[in-house]
């Protein structure tokens, strides 16, 4: 009798993003929010999935992951029951992709599981995300930085529109506030309905500023440029979204005072990634970056922030398959 080879369980490593920022929230042109985002090194949400006669969910966010992994079910493998592990995840509500990037890892283990093809655009639908970005999709797709195409009339998930490397000898400077967590669900929605118009100017200079500043100066490693272009995205849309956040551009005053801190330093690209409480700055180098960090570690540990030095990542969620060698 032929040997024949089956997928007995998947394992799906799924990196953090960094939300760089909205570009329209007017929405004339018939598409509305668009964003720029990045994958990072650090933090991750590390999977396993295998067939079960039972559905068990063990490891970190145990609830919300068996919320998740039911939804999946429902369209890719209805009537099946699966063991899932999450091993590692990436801190809920602090602007780093967390529920997306769940979300996206255990579709993609139930889709390599049941032997469909991928497709991380559809299972973003499927799981609800991306309702006003395709970047979390995008980025765990193929990684990279991405512009996504904004949200149609369609009801689509945001296209990406465009992706190119990270410059592999930049680092980026996290600056997390654990007491802290960002806006998120029904509060989020309330805060989006409430807010007042954007201006089709404003949305212009963040498009140009994309396009015109920030992807040019990613093709030519000019890093001042790309730090001025994201400074100023920022500053835009942290003083729209100000209201929400106690009129700040920061959910957390005292990660604001350490990204100034490390711009004054002689970082690059100050902001805070969706609704934080994560702020990012930007380095030309390992050395670079690490020199920052050290000077602004008493000041953090002070206030009880963490600072972390990672890369922007070439590549997208790894998806394992480990076989059973069936007679």
């Amino acid at each position: 009798m032929p040997v024949q080879s089956s997928v007995n369980e998947v394992r799906v490593t799924a990196a953090a993003r960094l939300h760089l920022g909205f570009l329209d929230m007017d929405g004339g042109l018939g598409r509305k929010f668009g964003g720029l985002g990045l994958a990072i090194s650090g933090w991750r949400t590390r999977l396993l999935l295998a067939r079960a006669e039972k559905n068990i969910v063990e490891g970190a966010e145990p609830e919300r992951a068996m919320r998740l992994l039911q939804r999946a079910q429902q369209s890719l493998a209805p009537g099946a029951r699966h063991h899932l592990r999450v091993e590692e995840a990436i801190p809920a509500h602090a602007g780093l992709g967390s529920g997306t990037q769940m979300a996206l890892a255990i579709a993609a283990a139930l889709r390599r599981l049941e032997d469909l093809p991928a497709d991380a655009a559809a299972d973003a639908a499927l799981m609800e995300r991306g309702a006003r970005s395709g970047l979390g999709s995008g980025l765990f797709q193929d990684g990279g930085l991405v512009v996504d195409g904004g949200r149609g009339p369609q009801g689509l998930t945001p296209p990406i529109i465009a992706r190119m490397p990270f410059p592999a000898e930049w680092r980026i400077i996290l600056v997390f506030d654990p007491n802290c967590v960002g806006l998120h669900g029904d509060g989020e929605r309330e805060v989006f309905s409430a807010l007042p118009p954007f201006s089709a100017a404003q949305a212009g200079e963040l498009c140009r500023r994309v396009l015109m500043q920030a992807l040019p100066a990613l093709a030519e490693k000019d890093f001042d440029a790309f730090g001025e272009a994201i400074t100023r995205i920022q500053t835009v849309v942290g003083d729209f979204f100000a209201p929400a956040q106690n009129g700040r551009r920061f959910t957390s005053a005292a990660v604001e005072a350490m990204i100034s801190r490390l711009i004054e330093e002689g970082a690059a690209g100050a902001g805070q990634t969706s609704w934080g409480p994560t702020g990012f700055v930007f380095a030309r180098s390992e050395a670079e970056a690490r020199r920052l960090a050290g000077a602004v570690a008493a000041g953090a540990q002070a206030r009880g922030l963490s600072v972390d030095v990672v890369e922007g990542l070439a590549h997208g969620a790894r998806v394992e398959a480990v076989y059973a060698r069936l007679a």
